[in-house]
């Protein structure tokens, strides 16, 4: 493995394995040139998708790549087209520069919300850096394997009303309804999950969450590239309030995603 790359927006570590992981909501900065406006309950963070650079920390081991944001979401949401549009029409979602929180708490002191000039360029500062990082990672390993996955790792509360009903399944994985990733390849991440029974984490495929704007971009499995969207429960691993410290279930969380990783690098392979 190369030295870990760090930028002001996101961090690099390379590897050499057919499969990228990719973590656009992991940033927890909150630079003061983009910032200044902000509510208090936005330098609360609660939206992020807290620690998973932590749980996925055996992928340097597997050879595998890994980008994270470093920047938080509440600046720009770089699992969102740089157009803005909705991923989930007619369904309640936030935008590429959020302005209230999943809950609808509004992020900016009223008349502080990024106009179309800040929202510009917030993209050329921090979005378009990371999307040209997964460019390069993506060809790079491209030119060296015939397939590659790109893992888009995601965790969200098991509770969010205003998003999805009830409690979220533990395990959400989105394929663009299919067209992100080959079936086999899905296939053999689904056949590494454990026997269905009590104390097992639950799955669903392509449900509320069937891939952002990465997945379904990037994922051209025609071109050799596949992308699976895991959208993961955080209550597999975090205790969900704040400071949202690792939980019991965090070890045994880490061994699940890396059998689910090992099944696809040897599919790959």
């Amino acid at each position: 493995m190369s030295e870990p790359l760090i930028l002001p927006t996101h961090q690099l570590q390379r590897g050499e394995a057919p499969l990228l992981i990719s973590i656009p909501h992991l940033g927890t900065e909150l630079p003061e040139a983009w910032t200044a406006g902000f509510s208090p309950e936005a330098r609360r963070l609660i939206d992020t998708d807290w620690h998973l650079d932590r749980l996925y920390d055996f992928a340097a081991g597997l050879g595998i790549t890994v980008l994270g944001a470093r920047i938080s979401r509440y600046v720009i949401d770089l699992n969102r087209p740089a157009s803005g549009e909705s991923l989930y029409p007619g369904q309640t979602t936030t935008g590429l520069c959020p302005t209230e929180t999943f809950e609808g708490v509004p992020l900016y002191r009223p008349g502080a919300e990024p106009d179309d000039a800040e929202r510009a360029r917030r993209i050329q500062a921090c979005w378009q850096p990371y999307h040209a990082a997964l460019q390069d990672e993506l060809a790079r390993l491209r030119a060296r394997h015939p397939q590659v996955l790109l893992w888009e790792a995601h965790s969200i509360a098991s509770q969010r009303p205003r998003l999805f009903p009830g409690r979220l399944p533990d395990l959400n994985f989105g394929t663009n309804d299919g067209k992100s990733c080959a079936p086999a390849l899905l296939d053999a991440v689904l056949a590494a999950l454990p026997s269905p029974g009590p104390g097992t984490p639950s799955h669903v495929v392509n449900g509320r969450f069937k891939g952002g704007y990465i997945t379904r971009h990037y994922g051209q499995p025609s071109s050799g590239v596949h992308a699976i969207q895991l959208e993961m429960s955080q209550a597999l691993y975090v205790e969900e309030v704040p400071p949202f410290r690792f939980h019991d279930g965090a070890r045994a969380t880490q061994a699940l995603l890396k059998g689910l990783l090992g099944a696809a690098l040897a599919t790959l392979g």
